[in-house]
């Protein structure tokens, strides 16, 4: 098998000859750019969705400038890993421009596919281990998927007119909260959940009938609505990161087509020139 020697590939390699190291390369300086990116994202408050309550708060302009900073981050990223897999990538002997160009691409896009999956893998780690920790602080029979969205609704449902002291509501905080995720479906919460409700929170904050059907009301209208921009936030957000992923693709493969015309020593594309200078494109023979 011949070895690639001089930055140029084997003169009997194919078209689409790959070099797994600058495309395993570019891929890792893409991970790490967009986890940074996007660290720096959450830390400055870009985020259309989180377990505080005040984030229910968040304006379109919010969700509208998270959504373009994702796909920021992912030009930046994808963009700087597709270059550096078209840039330190082996020369390819062919006579076709547009067949090299699509090589380096090639390479840009596999730079991308290897990102996109470690970056999936590293989020599924993080979460596993978020969830590890909280099931070892919890005990998992009491509590429910509604207490961190809804829990300042459940706060406000149970709080006593005078707190006792010791008492552990986990049990009826976890139950209620599964109660109100009810109320953002067709057919909306149930009488006989509401009574409910109602006698749970009446029994464990002391109030009287009338005063806890007054705050269950509230509650439940107070979770129809957190849990709606909740969903309108979640289909933002995907739209969002699926939108950054595709474009990240496109971002890659020019970048490294690119990256390809630097190692050549060849121009700009007419489409990237300033001002209508007029270059020929030729590439340095081997």
């Amino acid at each position: 098998m011949e070895r690639v020697e001089s930055g140029v590939a084997p003169v009997g390699a194919p078209v689409w000859y790959l070099n797994w190291t600058p495309v395993i390369l570019g891929a890792l300086v893409a991970t790490a750019l967009s986890s940074i990116l996007l660290a720096f994202g959450a830390t400055i408050g870009l985020g259309i969705s989180s377990t505080a309550p005040t984030w229910r708060d968040a304006s379109a302009a919010l969700w509208l400038l998270s959504g373009l900073y994702l796909i920021l981050q992912a030009a930046v990223s994808f963009g700087a890993g597709g270059y550096i897999a078209g840039r330190t990538s082996a020369g390819l002997v062919a006579s076709d421009v547009a067949e090299i160009e699509h090589r380096d691409g090639l390479h840009g896009l596999a730079s991308w596919a290897i990102a996109v999956v470690l970056g999936v893998v590293l989020a599924a780690l993080l979460g596993s281990a978020t969830l590890t920790r909280s099931n070892a602080n919890t005990v998992s029979a009491r509590t429910s998927v509604a207490e961190p969205l809804l829990s300042y609704e459940i706060d406000r449902l149970f709080r006593p007119v005078r707190r006792a002291p010791n008492v552990d509501l986990s049990q009826e905080r976890a139950e209620a909260g599964r109660i109100l995720m009810t109320s953002s479906s067709h057919s909306g919460m149930s009488s006989e959940d509401r009574a409910y409700l109602v006698q749970l929170t009446s029994a464990n904050t002391g109030l009287a009938a009338p005063d806890a059907e007054r705050r269950v009301d509230v509650a439940v209208a107070n979770s129809q609505a957190a849990l709606s921009k909740s969903r309108r936030s979640s289909v933002i957000l995907s739209f969002s990161v699926a939108a950054a992923l595709l474009l990240g693709a496109v971002f890659a493969w020019v970048a490294a087509a690119l990256g390809g015309r630097h190692r050549d020593g060849a121009p700009m594309p007419h489409w990237m020139r300033t001002y209508g200078h007029q270059t020929s494109y030729r590439r340095k023979s081997p």
